[in-house]
């Protein structure tokens, strides 16, 4: 609760009371009654009304979010060289009086919107670029007085800080950050530099004068119709270069990929061929085997074939002719009585058999 507030209010009710009191007092004293004792209320009720003023008129509270400046004419200086802290304080009454800063944070804003800003209107930054490029930078300062120099801070520049040196400092710094840069790096790949350069300079600018930067904000950088709308080309142009650029790559990526796939079936193609190449000298190197072996049991057992070839005859033949200087000799079925039937002929009329392993 402020002390000083509830003390200023009863004085008030003292003060209207006196003024009640004497109002009593005229009107008893028209119509002939006695005011004596209104006389002596009035007396008692206005000297504590005028004590307690006194008192209320010394009393100081400061918020916690508020420092105060004395304002003293009994100081040789004009003011007391300690701020009043938060709580609750005396001052001499009539030769003193305390002037309370704020000490919170606030914001000053610079915005092309009409309604944004501190200014009402387009109040953004207008710069001019190293190329000459002009823009326009909407931004937002959040700072706060430096509670230890709230003093010199009302001496150079009492309530008009916002005004006076908030914002031309900011207005300053952000057009002298801007010329170094070419229009493309201020929106673009340098933007952040910028920002911590103009932060850095404000924060020691303000500090100079009794003022904590809290934080800088480049809201918003806008250019010039002319140049937007060349901007705005030059986008298009690179998004239709990039489109070209992608169709380029697409083609590329299918032409590699017909690339693959031929190779992959001249690949298999020359895989399936090798495994049939394969399995032919596989089986030629089979049948020579086979061959091998054929010869070297005819050659260990030479009536093989003799048996071989008997064996490959049919069932039904019951006369052969074979050579005079080889008799052979069958037996065959027997068809009615056994008999056997034997033959001669010139060996050269006799063909030679042909045997077919």
């Amino acid at each position: 609760m402020n002390v000083a507030i509830v003390l200023q209010g009863i004085v008030g009710i003292l003060w209207l009371a006196v003024v009640g009191l004497i109002t009593i007092a005229i009107i008893r004293a028209s119509r002939g009654r006695k005011v004596a004792t209104f006389a002596t209320a009035i007396i008692i009720t206005a000297v504590a009304a005028i004590l307690l003023t006194s008192v209320s008129a010394g009393l100081v509270f400061i918020q916690p979010e508020q420092r105060g400046v004395v304002i003293s004419a009994l100081q040789p200086k004009g003011y007391r060289e300690q701020v009043l802290d938060p709580g609750l304080h005396w001052v001499i009454p009539y030769f003193e009086n305390v002037i309370v800063y704020s000490i919170a944070r606030q914001t000053y804003t610079m915005s092309i919107a009409p309604l944004e800003g501190e200014v009402t209107g387009d109040d953004s930054v207008a710069a001019r670029t190293a190329d000459g490029q002009e823009v326009y930078l909407d931004a937002s300062v959040i700072y706060q007085p430096d509670p230890a120099q709230v003093i010199q801070l009302h001496i150079n520049w009492q309530r008009r800080y916002a005004d006076e040196l908030v914002r031309p400092l900011a207005r300053g710094i952000m057009r002298d950050a801007v010329a170094k840069y070419r229009v493309e790096e201020v929106y673009s790949t340098r933007r952040a530099e910028i920002t911590q350069e103009i932060t850095d300079r404000m924060r020691e600018k303000l500090s100079e004068n009794g003022i904590l930067l809290i934080d800088f904000v480049l809201r918003n950088i806008t250019f010039s119709p002319e140049y937007a709308k060349s901007v705005e080309q030059k986008q298009i142009a690179e998004q239709q270069a990039q489109q070209a650029r992608f169709v380029v790559e697409q083609k590329k990526q299918e032409a590699q990929q017909t690339i693959e796939v031929a190779r992959g079936q001249a690949e298999s193609a020359r895989i399936r061929a090798q495994g049939e190449a394969d399995a032919r000298l596989i089986q030629a190197a089979a049948e020579a085997e086979a061959m091998k072996l054929i010869a070297q049991a005819l050659q260990e057992n030479p009536d093989l074939l003799t048996y071989q070839y008997i064996t490959k005859l049919a069932p039904n033949i019951q006369v052969m002719l074979v050579p005079n200087n080889m008799p052979y000799l069958l037996p065959l079925p027997s068809m009615g009585p056994p008999s056997v039937i034997t033959s001669t002929l010139p060996s050269s009329l006799i063909p030679t058999p042909t045997v077919t392993p």
